[in-house]
């Protein structure tokens, strides 16, 4: 297994042209989980936090040394907190490494939105930047850690796009593999952009199906966590030419995989393209997010 992690010239944080992105092959069998299991509290029992990983604990008023921070390590010194407002699950902000220089000039990429890769933790969370493989450990802490005090552990997961973006975006990965594979191309061979971001992954298309199933397995299994909650996930409903299936094969696949069964399984029933499907979204035990309920609640 590989984690990935990118050093970034400090001095070119506005450009990709200085920015090396590696991988370091670790062995992930070698951690002890001291019996750690995934929770499976039942939805009719779960109370869900959603927090930002990098913002939980950035203010000084979080009480944590400068060192924690923003990180894993930091989310677990509160738990005592979280515990104590009654809550049984946190859903975690994309939590994948992420590119920080996907954003306007003189800005940087705060809510990891622009995956990078589907199965490393974002290193920036771990508090050891001179150890790459460090966060993995750490971020395996912080799981066990919430689920000894009752907590699951839900990640906010982005299938539908990548920080390669349109036309302009930098070539790190999947378009320099197979372009057409892994991302909806128009009939000019321009990128579809469904997601709203500059490109659409282009989940139906067979290998690209099986790459996001490993990548839940690998959250799953080796990393222990609960569920997740797809960004825009009606995009998977979308057939390689972008039109909208009635059984889409990658909400099937997930849906019905004996390595998932039993983790939380929550859509974001729309994309940035109109497509909106809360209360018709397909299958038998996936959650919806309702956004107009969310929008009546926050006008109220």
């Amino acid at each position: 297994m590989s984690a990935g992690y990118c050093r970034i010239a400090a001095a070119s944080l506005g450009s990709h042209d200085d920015q090396a992105c590696k991988s370091v092959v670790t062995d992930m069998r070698a951690y002890d989980w001291r019996g750690d299991t995934p929770l499976r509290r039942s939805f009719a029992q779960t109370v869900i936090y959603e927090l930002h990983v990098g913002g939980f604990t950035r203010h000084p008023s979080s009480g944590l040394a400068p060192g924690l921070r923003g990180s894993f390590a930091g989310l677990v010194q509160k738990i005592p907190y979280l515990v104590e407002l009654g809550v049984t699950a946190v859903e975690l902000m994309p939590v994948f490494q992420f590119d920080p220089q996907d954003a306007p000039p003189g800005l940087s990429n705060y809510w990891g939105y622009s995956p990078m890769s589907f199965f490393a933790p974002h290193a920036a969370y771990g508090t050891r930047t001179d150890e790459p493989l460090k966060v993995l450990d750490e971020f395996r802490d912080m799981v066990r850690a919430l689920h000894q005090a009752g907590l699951e552990v839900i990640l906010d997961v982005v299938f539908n796009h990548t920080t390669e973006n349109g036309d302009t975006g930098p070539t790190m990965s999947w378009r320099g593999l197979a372009d057409g594979t892994y991302y909806m191309l128009d009939a000019q061979g321009r990128y579809a952009s469904y997601s709203g971001t500059g490109n659409t992954l282009n989940a139906n298309q067979s290998v690209v199906r099986r790459m996001i199933l490993d990548a839940l397995h690998y959250w799953v299994s080796v990393m222990h966590v609960d569920g997740f909650r797809f960004d825009l996930a009606s995009i998977l409903s979308r057939d390689e030419q972008g039109q909208p299936l009635v059984t889409p094969p990658v909400l099937s696949d997930i849906e019905t995989d004996p390595v998932l069964v039993g983790s939380k399984l929550i859509a974001e029933a729309w994309d940035a393209a109109g497509l909106y499907q809360v209360g018709s979204f397909v299958g038998d035990y996936w959650k919806e997010w309702n956004g107009e309920f969310r929008d009546d609640a926050r006008a109220f």
